[in-house]
């Protein structure tokens, strides 16, 4: 026991009438290799390596109850409940907490040489992405700009943006006549490449590129994965993807395609995707006293599927496909620092300018758009949310 490492607890012992009785039988259904008490100047010291610290609470409860009105004898072992509960640095094994080397490496024969052979994200490996961020011109920042963006991005010098977050729309500044419908879809997707080319150079180091994308299946086009084919085809990391519920049941009752058959039923969607990439590397730096999401929060929204109801002011601001402020609120919290500068490329009547700057973060919106541009303007001026 003496060369064994254990983590130490140390709670009060808090009345003179206290009733200690409750550690020996504690002792004696736990090993003492896993956890053990010790008394020493008015403190009870637990020595704890490995725990299934459900089974604690319950026998601590189950002794607690067993004791009736002489619960406050055995006070200190809610107080050791407390304590360990509090521990939050832990491994997990067969239902036990693992306290003490629970994040040392296996032992792997040749671990180092494996190391060495196997490659994260190797297809973003060997990139020439420069390190060296720099800073977004003054004339720039928290602006609506109207434009064209594959033109308005070229004026921005490389290495400037933090995160951006977009939805491209199916149609932005490209008419089509009825004769070369067969050609829309190569000079749509060439067009926005174009753009996303500009935004991989503009994108800091360490920065985030969002896409939410609606997959067109009615056209059988799998919109998000050709748009992540482009950027790790650009050395971008794949950091997720999110999975937007709509709940919008609606489509429920039409275009069923075969009927009854296999021949070809056409599949039902109620959901969307973010598409999340990383520029050189996965971690972003930022100060800590600008992080400004919430711990229940980060944990209820890594958890990649959220459900968010559609936009429901559309006809208010005359768009015919808006993505709602919740959205964007929840991936500027979890993906940005506040005073991060946010671009939109496809900012439509500005939701992502908005929220970004009710949220504290520096914006672009650019967008074709003059009408859709003076509603975003005056959703920042105003803040109606």
């Amino acid at each position: 026991m003496e060369d064994m490492l254990f983590k130490l607890v140390e709670v009060p012992i808090e009345t003179q009438n206290s009733d200690l009785s409750a550690l020996e039988w504690l002792s004696t259904k736990y090993p003492k290799e896993d956890l053990f008490f010790e008394v020493k100047d008015n403190l009870i010291i637990t020595h704890i390596r490995q725990l299934n610290f459900q089974n604690f609470q319950q026998d601590i409860q189950s002794l607690l109850n067993s004791k009736n009105g002489n619960a406050h004898q055995f006070k200190y072992l809610e107080s050791i409940v407390e304590a360990i509960a509090s521990i939050r640095s832990y491994g997990l094994k067969a239902g036990k907490r693992i306290y003490i080397n629970y994040n040392s490496e296996r032992k792997v024969k040749n671990r180092e040489h494996k190391e060495q052979k196997r490659e994260t994200y190797f297809y973003a490996q060997n990139h020439n992405f420069s390190t060296q961020n720099q800073s977004l011109p003054q004339e720039f920042e928290n602006q609506i700009i109207c434009g064209d963006s594959e033109v308005v991005l070229k004026k921005f010098p490389d290495n400037c943006i933090d995160i951006i977050f977009t939805s491209p729309p199916y149609n932005f500044g490209l008419e089509y006549a009825q004769n070369e419908d067969d050609h829309h879809w190569h000079l749509y997707f060439d067009k926005l490449f174009k753009i996303f080319d500009e935004c991989v150079r503009i994108l800091k180091f360490g920065g985030r590129i969002i896409v939410n994308v609606q997959p067109l299946f009615s056209d059988y086009i799998p919109t998000h994965h050709l748009i992540s084919k482009f950027f790790i085809d650009k050395k971008l990391i794949w950091k997720g993807e999110i999975l937007w519920e709509k709940n919008n049941y609606n489509c429920k009752y039409t275009a069923w395609g075969s009927w009854k058959s296999p021949s070809n039923p056409y599949l039902k969607y109620t959901w969307e995707f973010l598409e999340i990439f990383a520029k050189g590397t996965l971690k972003k730096e930022g100060k800590a006293e600008n992080i400004d999401i919430s711990g229940e929060d980060f944990k209820k929204w890594v958890y990649a599927k959220w459900s968010i109801a559609p936009e429901r002011k559309m006809k208010e601001y005359g768009h015919p496909a808006m993505f709602p402020e919740e959205l964007v609120y929840r991936v500027l919290k979890l993906f940005s620092y506040q005073n991060d500068i946010i671009l939109d490329p496809f900012n439509g009547v500005g939701t992502t300018t908005a929220v970004a700057k009710m949220l504290n973060r520096k914006f672009i919106g650019i967008d074709i758009s003059q009408e859709y541009c003076n509603t975003a303007k005056k959703r920042i001026e105003s803040q109606l949310f």
